[in-house]
């Protein structure tokens, strides 16, 4: 009886320690890390800047909501610095070093080139959110920006029948504006146009007024345009010299992000794209609105935000749809997956290419204003799921 007694009194007692002991706090969950290779040097970092600004948006949004499958996100950013090279030592870095579950980047289409076999030896996700010359079907690339149909089918009918059927391609030499002048000119004899001329850039150009006579010269009603980073001085110089007061651009690859290069010149261009900030649809204003409490009031948000935001929604749902964290699955899931997005529905398809609303835009003021919503368009990559 008495032991009873006893054990009764010791199991009280141990009920009294465990009652104002304090609560030993669950230890955080590892966080799931996601690369990115972008440019913040070698002249397109405002695009890297806006593609980083996306991404944290969507990472703070999720980890708020609970993160991944209960564990937070960790971006680990790498400058790429517009460099091929450069791009490849941040991949590996990211996937052998820090365990990066999946790549997202980078910006230019040579930077892709190098990253795309890394990322099928690797067998890494590599999540891309920028337009590009499309041809890239792989089982480790998903592609969220707009590819020729979606910018170049739209833009050019649109063109040539507001402005006229004549056109001169001005573009960087390098290989995006190539490619996509290569897909432009069959495109333009198609719609019963004609291409007049095309020049490349070298990139150290500082004046421009040759290439500007050689476009008065061509007499082109159109001016078809593909250069990025100091290239855009031409719009400045061209619009002085009243060079734009006889022809269009329709501006390839324009964003918001631009605008604060040309000070005001270069009014009423056109260009074909994923979003427009300036939109009165209340989901793009919400959207706007968060990205700027974020990074501040004044902060351009480009079509470049939205896209690189749309890679970590849909790598969340991937996951979740999936059930683990492992990169086959993930990629199986994200195949034929549907998010939402600012701007309606976007829908990986099996090509691993995204279905999304495209809209035409020009220049007006210090904006991108919306000329006409072209509801979703499917994109036509150029290669078959079968090339994965």
């Amino acid at each position: 009886m008495r032991r009873r007694s006893i054990c009764c009194f010791m199991f009280a007692l141990l009920l009294c320690f465990a009652a104002v002991r304090p609560s030993v706090a669950a230890e955080p969950a590892e966080p799931i890390r996601i690369g990115a290779v972008l440019p913040f040097s070698g002249g397109v970092e405002l695009y890297g800047q806006q593609a980083k600004l996306g991404l944290d948006l969507a990472a703070a949004e999720i980890n708020a909501a609970g993160g991944i499958l209960g564990r937070p996100v960790k971006l680990i950013y790498a400058d790429d610095k517009t460099n091929p090279d450069a791009a490849a030592d941040a991949m590996r870095s990211l996937v052998e070093k820090d365990g990066a579950l999946a790549v997202v980047g980078p910006i230019t289409s040579r930077n892709l080139n190098a990253l795309v076999p890394l990322a099928e030896s690797f067998k890494t996700p590599l999540l891309y959110a920028t337009n590009y010359e499309g041809g890239k079907c792989s089982r480790y690339l998903f592609a969220f920006g707009a590819v020729p149909n979606q910018e170049l089918g739209q833009l050019l009918p649109y063109m040539t029948q507001t402005f006229g059927n004549s056109y001169f391609q001005l573009g960087a030499d390098r290989v995006w504006p190539h490619q996509m002048f290569d897909i432009a000119q069959p495109l333009i004899e198609q719609l019963g146009g004609k291409v007049v001329g095309t020049k490349y850039t070298l990139g150290t150009e500082t004046d421009f007024s040759p290439i500007i006579k050689d476009v008065a010269a061509s007499k082109a009603k159109v001016l078809l345009f593909a250069l990025k980073g100091d290239g855009m001085d031409f719009i400045r110089q061209a619009d002085d010299a009243g060079l734009l007061k006889d022809i269009t651009v329709a501006f390839l690859g324009l964003s918001e992000v631009d605008l604060g290069i040309f000070r005001g010149k270069g009014q009423n261009m056109v260009a074909v794209v994923p979003a427009v900030a300036a939109s009165e649809d209340p989901a793009v204003k919400a959207f706007v609105a968060r990205a700027r409490a974020a990074a501040g009031p004044d902060v351009a948000v480009s079509n470049y935000v939205m896209t690189h935001y749309n890679t970590l929604i849909a790598l969340k749902a991937a996951a979740e749809k999936a059930g683990k964290l492992d990169k086959e699955a993930i990629i199986d899931a994200m195949a034929g997956l549907a998010i939402p997005s600012p701007t309606g529905p976007a829908t990986i398809g099996h090509d691993h290419h995204v279905a999304m609303s495209m809209f035409i835009a020009k220049t007006e003021g210090t904006d991108l204003v919306q000329v006409r919503a072209l509801g979703a368009i499917t994109p036509q990559p150029g290669c078959k799921p079968a090339d994965r």
